[in-house]
């Protein structure tokens, strides 16, 4: 059995995945073959292997930074929100059913213990190490009794747990010493220390809190983490931007010509993939925003409409605050629009769903000569093609199945003047299609914008990854780390009360 470790957190978006992502990228720079795991993840961003299964997006930004193929057993539970109450339930990369969350939580979590446990033992068979991540916080106590991807896999696999806290956000010592507090003796007992993330100043001034804090509890904290802009990739919950905010941060180089692109992208409930602009976001003198108002579209050079969990819901929701009727204008005078999957569908003539919504027959926005069936069987591959001279590489991942009725081809889509629309997630990674789409954009807009010549989106991503590794290796203690890694935690920790019932 190799070596394993669970990178717990003190609340949603402590920076568990990112951290994941560097540890495993520092391992695998000490030659260390490591793969990463989520049990169980809640995300509408996803992303489909070679084997035409379906996982979370970080977990397959977490393979590369192992420089590993991702598979399904390094997520075997997936939920994808469809509404308030309900997700989709995504088993071993394949879609399961529908449940509330009275219902997953009542008994159905519980009963996929085995699978998870199964897909990491058959992982920590294979490589050196396993780097697990959690949800959430081990701390929900409401929910131990059918966790599966915190204490709930870390007592059955003996991981030892590492507790990461945001200190951007205040309170982390008392986040840190609450969470272990509030576990019971026989997790507590894996709880091997803490790592604090975001710290921005003089270390020197946190490390009384940090001596303080191992008085108190009997466990050390494993590094401290400097902030940094630009790291949050392939998130899970939502967007790393307030709804108005740009997707990155002005860090990117000068644009190449004399103007800027502005990119609009629709908020639409329920989107998914949204990452489908980080590549564009990535060239420089792109500007990219999302937006929910109809004349935040006024001065958009493209206006992308994403996928979304909820094709007509989201359909519906473009109407009632005035933007399927922007939309609608401007195809008509001719200005760029994309649709992306669930985009694509919305801008289609007719969208007849039993499946998603319910809904049964419903008008699409009509700017596309397509026709949309919603199919019960999901189709998840990884297509290539060549689109406006270049090579594309893409994947899908939806139950919509589009007949295409007119227009020039466009990838699995079409276009019809400057709308376009396509099922193809991923598409504009491909980097030299993304310069050839955005040269038309440019052109359509008359924008003097010219895309850089050597923007490799690939590159980009590796050297996120080397700087997740880098912060690991230089503010971590890593030979601490990886004698945690490969002999599990400490004995003798001490139980801190009051604890949780067993």
């Amino acid at each position: 059995m190799s070596g394993g470790l669970l990178v717990a957190g003190t609340t949603s978006d402590a920076g568990k995945s990112v951290v994941t992502a560097g540890i495993c990228r520092w391992l695998v720079r000490q030659g260390v073959k490591v793969a990463p795991f989520k049990a169980q993840n809640m995300s509408l961003n996803s992303f489909v292997t070679r084997q035409g299964a379906e996982i979370g997006r970080a977990q397959a930004m977490q393979a590369q930074a192992c420089r590993v193929e991702p598979t399904a057993l390094m997520n075997p539970v997936l939920l994808k929100p469809g509404g308030e109450q309900s997700s989709q339930v995504v088993l071993l990369g394949r879609p399961v059913g529908e449940l509330s969350a009275r219902g997953y939580h009542g008994g159905r979590q519980q009963r996929l213990l085995g699978t998870v446990l199964d897909c990491l033992a058959e992982l920590r068979g294979t490589y050196d190490a396993v780097i697990c991540e959690g949800a959430g916080s081990p701390a929900e106590i409401n929910l131990r009794r059918t966790d599966i991807v915190n204490m709930g896999i870390a007592r059955p696999a003996r991981l030892p747990v590492l507790i990461v806290g945001d200190i951007d956000r205040g309170g982390v010592f008392a986040s840190f010493f609450g969470t272990v507090a509030l576990l019971s003796r026989e997790d507590q007992e894996l709880v091997a220390g803490f790592l604090v993330n975001k710290f921005r100043g003089d270390v020197s001034l946190l490390e009384p809190g940090l001596d303080m804090l191992h008085g108190l509890t009997g466990r050390r904290t494993y590094g401290v983490l400097p902030f940094r802009h630009g790291l949050g990739i392939d998130e899970e919950d939502g967007l790393r931007v307030s709804l108005r905010g740009t997707v990155r941060e002005p860090d990117v180089a000068a644009p190449v010509g004399e103007d800027v692109l502005r990119v609009a992208v629709c908020a639409v409930p329920l989107m998914s993939n949204f990452t489908d602009v980080d590549a564009v976001a990535a060239e420089p003198g792109v500007v990219v925003r999302f937006v929910d108002r109809p004349e935040e579209l006024a001065d958009a050079d493209l206006v992308v409409v994403p996928g979304t969990r909820g094709t007509v819901r989201a359909l519906q929701w473009l109407r009632e605050r005035g933007l399927a009727e922007a939309l609608v204008r401007r195809a008509a005078e001719g200005r760029p629009v994309l649709g992306i999957c669930g985009g694509f569908q919305i801008l289609g003539e007719r969208i007849e769903d039993e499946v998603e919504s319910r809904a049964g027959q419903v008008d699409g926005l009509g700017v596309l000569p397509v026709r949309v069936r919603f199919a019960r069987e999901k189709t998840l591959t990884r297509p290539v093609g060549e689109a406006l001279g270049e090579r594309v590489e893409g994947y899908e991942i939806h139950h919509g199945v589009a007949e295409v009725l007119g227009g020039e081809a466009f990838l699995d889509g079409c276009r019809v003047g400057q709308t376009w629309g396509t099922h193809w997630h991923g598409s504009l990674e491909s980097d030299g299609f993304r310069r050839a789409f955005l040269r038309e954009v440019a052109a359509a807009a008359g924008r003097r914008f010219v895309p850089a010549p050597d923007t490799s989106f690939a590159a980009l991503r590796e050297e996120q990854l080397d700087r997740l590794g880098d912060l690991i290796e230089q503010h971590a203690d890593t030979d601490a780390l990886w004698r945690l890694i490969e002999s599990g935690a400490p004995q003798g920790l001490p139980f801190i009360p009051p604890g949780a019932p067993a």
